[in-house]
């Protein structure tokens, strides 16, 4: 069963990607003892379509691994334009 945490960060990293109009929906995000799992396909939304994905990808995991309770963050993702 997860912990509490990770089931509250998880919900906070898909906010954190939708914010910046990466739709995820091709996505699987978990969340184990404060590792963040990201496996599956990213896509920017429509008017977000001209930014460098992976760039922007790396950007949001480096913000997460500084908040309390992220030991690290994983991105095992295809992007897709």
């Amino acid at each position: 069963m997860a912990h509490a945490e990770d089931v509250a960060l998880t919900k906070q990293v898909r906010r954190d990607f939708m914010r910046h109009h990466i739709d995820m929906t091709l996505a699987d995000v978990r969340v184990s003892h404060g590792v963040v799992y990201i496996r599956g396909t990213l896509r920017p939304e429509g008017r977000n379509a001209s930014i460098d994905l992976k760039t922007e990808c790396e950007r949001i995991a480096r913000n997460l691994r500084q908040r309390p309770g992220v030991r690290d963050v994983v991105l095992d993702v295809l992007y897709r334009t």
